[in-house]
């Protein structure tokens, strides 16, 4: 693939990186923390997913069912990109020697792009399944709703899962990148490389975008109906207000961490003169900005947890006691009625 690489495998570039250096950049302590705070935090979140799926409404059940799809991806993704991370950190073995084949680089490649995607794709999935079930309350049967999640769920790791295994099929190259613990898309010239890079920077970004306009367009039907000239028993139900809430956080974490890895792998590989050199090296700028991006990306799966535990109504209610007092109020679905009719 490179002139001065036909020795080594096809994932492997130049890294001019001393073990000293290796040792600095990669606490293996920081990474094992890192990775048993979030597998823990995952694991909570599931125990709290599913006593609330075991008293849930039917309207409540098939959102459930995709926070429990991104819990599960979040909590193997750590599980299995973790376990190859920890380990490089602590051995701090070389790659060549070890992978000469690049099996496990390949392999690595492929999780890290499925467990990048799926959290994205399921938030998408997420927001467009709320604002079905606040702007079209009866265009769906309810009986199907937790069978139709699940099948959605499956989809999603479906299509992750065939963009990662692109590069397998010569629509780019994954390579073992700074400081040589973990193998990603290559940030190259070569047309397969940049067109990989592009579809899943822009897959990734749509998503998110989509997210934000679905929540945003949800959020605002919800406070039209509940400060509308309606009765109490005529607004949203606690459980919608709180999903809600849970979403917009799902979508602001997502934004957060994953957005800047995504603008910067669509920049790179559309930079002119090109960020990487004939003989597949990157400048040590460039590295450390791409290692630097990915580990803000991969606190997507420690926070996405952490907002559904923390943004429950038992947790908001301490804070907004108001919110008890309407506990027995309908869903909106009778004022959307109202207004069908009147129109």
């Amino acid at each position: 693939m490179w002139p001065n690489a036909s020795s080594l495998g096809p994932c492997f570039r130049p890294m001019n990186i001393t073990l000293e250096e290796r040792r600095l950049i990669a606490s293996p302590w920081f990474a094992a923390s890192f990775c048993l705070v979030g597998l823990a935090s995952n694991l909570l979140a599931l125990s709290v997913l599913m006593g609330a799926r075991q008293s849930s409404s039917q309207s409540r059940s098939s959102f459930l069912t995709f926070l429990c799809g991104l819990v599960l991806t979040d909590f193997m993704g750590l599980l299995v990109t973790g376990a190859i991370v920890v380990t490089q950190h602590f051995v701090l073995f070389e790659w060549q020697a070890v992978d000469p084949g690049c099996s496990l680089c390949h392999f690595m490649g492929v999780i890290m792009v499925f467990f990048g995607l799926c959290p994205l794709l399921l938030g998408a999935a997420m927001a467009s399944e709320r604002f079905l079930g606040i702007t079209r309350p009866f265009s769906r049967p309810a009986t199907a709703s937790q069978r139709r999640a699940w099948t959605t769920v499956g989809l999603v790791w479906a299509s992750a899962l065939a963009l990662g295994l692109l590069p397998l099929l010569g629509v780019g190259h994954y390579t073992v990148q700074y400081p040589g613990s973990w193998c990603f898309l290559t940030l190259g010239t070569d047309p397969g490389d940049v067109a990989f890079g592009l579809l899943f920077a822009l897959l990734g970004s749509v998503s998110v975008g989509m997210s934000f306009l679905l929540n945003t367009i949800s959020v605002a039907t919800l406070c039209h109906v509940y400060h509308g000239q309606v009765t109490a028993q005529q607004r949203p139900r606690d459980c919608e207000v709180e999903m809600m809430v849970q979403l917009m956080g799902i979508m602001v974490v997502a934004s957060i961490c994953w957005m800047p890895l995504l603008v910067f792998i669509a920049q790179t590989v559309l930079q002119s003169p090109p960020a990487m050199s004939p003989t597949g090296q990157l400048s040590r700028l460039t590295e450390r900005q791409l290692l630097i991006y990915l580990r803000v990306a991969t606190w997507n799966q420690i926070l996405d947890p952490w907002v559904y535990i923390l943004f429950r109504r038992a947790v908001i209610q301490r804070f907004y006691p108001r919110l008890s007092t309407r506990s027995r109020s309908l869903s909106l679905q009778p004022q959307l009625t109202r207004r069908s009719t009147i129109h």
